[in-house]
């Protein structure tokens, strides 16, 4: 029975998929009308553990929260939703709208009216429609369960949050009032309501919430009484663009043109795709913050600098990894993949914390840092940059010498912030493997205090399209799966093609994989939308990132 459901699973995530392309293909749809259908069936059946209760009568909140976090503010209010390319908005009178957990811009043009600039590739609409699928099928339940039936009427809990949304402030005890009468609307408890109108509440907007599920009723509720559907539409641009790494081109163009123009383009290359902080301050921390932190050892001045409040302490590392050959290229290409290169022949003495390999500065290394890619958007930013840099019409090669990925990923037998060290990537959907020589390796991480698990990883089309059955499955077969994530393919098929075949890099590259668990969608509150890691993720940051500095100085 469980093969079963893991298979009913399989096909739910493959109809959604097809579906998605389809309407992609075809310009537009309605989410909540027939075309819409296919997707809202097929999410309801495969249940995702980050949507919890998304197929029962009452609302998802956690889910709620977690969806909210990586769409645009007020989309809940817009009837039409047009997904378009980078098509010069951000030269317009519009202020770019970006969601707090999510790097798009997207652009209000007017009342009903929002635009998504897609610059990232297909998992980015997959990861946008998958949302809005979840937000409709919420707003459906409100107004089912608001709307008289046979009628056009509404019940009076509706009536009542109507009114308070109406106000322009608020008493605590109006406030309250509103939220018992939501909690009505929404099938849930007063206190669980309240804990999520405080996660969404603003200084600027403390009602958030209540307005939030006033918009996804009423626009509900007016399909229903008037037949006026909300529309979801891909603009001509982006359907022509889709697929031909435009932006991952420009991106690759940026940074080995700042390569040449600093003379670096000959030297020793090793690129590693992380955060914009692990690096620099693995490298500069102690050194620039010696007079603050004495006697501190690492893992206390880490988790300092990943306190917000301490803006003075990163603005000191930073200013002092300047100085000694960090160069900073802030994206323009629409990636939203910053980068740092750090130039390991500039450093002045004693500026770095790792010994750097003496003799000629043709033999340092340069290393250069690139932010998270996201999803197949990995396999277009990689291949790109692998590709010779054009001087004059001649080629000229990268002298790569090792890959290294460190991310967050889910573990499928640990905890957050225990490791995960693969062996392998499969493709989540195909028959595609990837499997290949991690020069890191599980005795790297032992005697730390972190559980460690090495094995086979999956990448999946979406983190949100993960339910307990397909994991299970992965888990308990041969594939022995380890973990999840969204972007070891791509990375992979890249760097293969690279060194394989268009041999543009060398054969014998290195390659390094390390993720450290962000959540357990096996467990019951521990995925994804149960909240992030905090400072539980500083120490499995850190020290993966000192493991792969280790060994590209211990390399040459």
């Amino acid at each position: 029975m469980e093969a079963t459901r893991a298979q009913e699973s399989t096909n739910a995530i493959e109809r959604l998929y097809i579906t998605m392309r389809h309407l992609f293909n075809r310009g537009f749809y309605k989410p909540m009308g027939v075309s819409g259908e296919t997707l809202r069936n097929a999410l309801l059946q495969l249940r995702p553990e980050i949507y919890g209760s998304i197929a029962e009568d009452k609302a998802e909140l956690e889910g709620l929260v977690y969806v909210l976090e990586r769409l645009p503010e007020g989309i809940e209010q817009c009837r039409y939703i047009n997904l378009t390319s980078d098509e010069g908005y951000g030269k317009s009178h519009f202020t770019p709208i970006v969601p707090p957990k999510r790097r798009r811009n997207c652009y209000r043009i007017d009342a009903e009216q929002m635009n998504i600039e897609i610059t990232r590739g297909r998992s980015d609409i997959y990861d946008i429609l998958t949302h809005l699928t979840f937000l409709f099928i919420e707003s459906g339940k409100i107004s089912r369960r608001v709307l008289i039936e046979d009628t056009h009427k509404t019940i009076r809990d509706w009536q009542k949050l109507e009114a308070a949304v109406q106000k322009k402030k608020l008493a605590l005890s109006e406030r309250e009032v509103a939220l018992i009468h939501t909690a009505n609307i929404l099938g849930r408890s007063f206190v669980e309501v309240m804990a999520v109108y405080e996660k969404l509440a603003t200084r600027k907007d403390p009602e958030r919430f209540l307005r939030i599920i006033y918009w996804l009723g009423k626009l509900a509720i007016e399909e229903e009484t008037t037949g006026e559907k909300r529309t979801i539409t891909f603009s001509a641009t982006l359907r022509e663009r889709l697929g031909h790494h435009i932006h991952g081109e420009r991106w690759a163009n940026t940074i080995k043109g700042a390569l040449h123009k600093h003379g670096l383009l000959g030297r020793p290359v090793h690129i590693i795709s992380s955060n914009m902080h692990s690096v620099l301050n693995s490298l500069f921390a102690r050194t620039a913050l010696a007079k603050e932190f004495p006697e501190s050892n690492s893992l206390e001045i880490f988790e300092a600098l990943s306190m917000p409040k301490n803006q003075a302490l990163r603005d000191k590392v930073t200013a002092l990894a300047r100085k000694n050959g960090m160069l900073e290229i802030d994206d323009t290409s629409g990636t939203n993949i910053d980068v740092q290169i750090f130039d390991m022949a500039r450093l002045t003495r004693d500026a770095c914390c790792y010994e750097v390999p003496q003799g000629p500065d043709e033999n340092k290394p340069v290393i250069l840092v690139m932010d998270y890619a996201f999803g197949e958007q990995a396999f277009e930013c990689i291949d790109e940059l692998l590709k010779p840099y054009r001087e004059n019409g001649a080629p000229v090669f990268l002298d790569v010498h090792s890959i290294s990925i460190m991310g967050k990923a889910g573990i499928l037998q640990g905890d957050k912030g225990d490791l995960m060290i693969p062996s392998a990537h499969i493709f989540e959907g195909t028959a595609d493997n990837y499997p290949f020589k991690n020069e890191l390796c599980k005795t790297d991480f032992e005697g730390y205090g972190l559980q460690v698990c090495e094995g086979t990883m999956v990448t999946v089309l979406g983190t949100s399209l993960q339910n307990k059955d397909i994991l299970t499955f992965f888990h308990q077969s041969t594939w022995n799966v380890i973990g999840l994530e969204m972007e070891g393919v791509h990375y992979q098929k890249a760097i293969q093609s690279a060194s394989r075949i268009r041999k543009s890099i060398r054969e014998d590259v290195k390659v390094r994989y390390a993720y450290y668990a962000s959540d357990n969608p096996l467990k019951t509150g521990h995925t994804l939308a149960s909240g992030g890691l905090g400072t539980t993720g500083v120490k499995p940051t850190y020290l993966i990132t000192d493991k792969i500095l280790m060994q590209i100085f211990n390399s040459n």
